[in-house]
């Protein structure tokens, strides 16, 4: 994911979740996020998360909490979010080990990329491989 001010990611998936928590302890835990930071509102529920992976971020939060995104994100369906990784084979048997639910296996494609498709707590779709587009300029 090119970056385009410092090293900044240029796209940040963005996500909802009704235990925002389980998806942090999952998405660090199975699929090797780091923690960036995580900001709670007073009730203790997640405002909002940053979690990292290579040069790219996602951002997440609890559903619920009101405000113009969590309105316009309350009937958003699933997700589908592609990370580049290194080694597809160990980053899956990372998630297989920590209870993911695996879609699809570590699988060669035709245009070149070997990946894999796991399901997240509440329904989004992970995809984890090789392939790495060039963003445009």
């Amino acid at each position: 994911m090119a970056g385009n001010d410092g090293g900044r990611p240029g796209i940040c998936p963005t996500l909802r979740y009704a235990d925002a928590r389980a998806a942090i302890r999952q998405l660090t835990e199975a699929f090797g996020f780091t923690e960036i930071a995580v900001y709670e509102d007073r009730d203790g529920s997640v405002a909002h998360a940053e979690l990292g992976q290579g040069d790219g971020v996602v951002m997440l939060g609890s559903k619920g909490r009101g405000g113009r995104f969590d309105e316009a994100m309350k009937n958003a369906g699933p997700a589908g979010v592609y990370v580049v990784v290194a080694d597809v084979d160990a980053h899956h048997r990372r998630a297989a080990e920590h209870g993911a639910e695996i879609l699809m296996p570590p699988t060669d494609q035709g245009y070149g990329s070997r990946d894999y498709m796991a399901r997240d707590l509440e329904g989004n779709v992970w995809s984890f491989g090789t392939y790495a587009p060039e963003a445009g300029g």
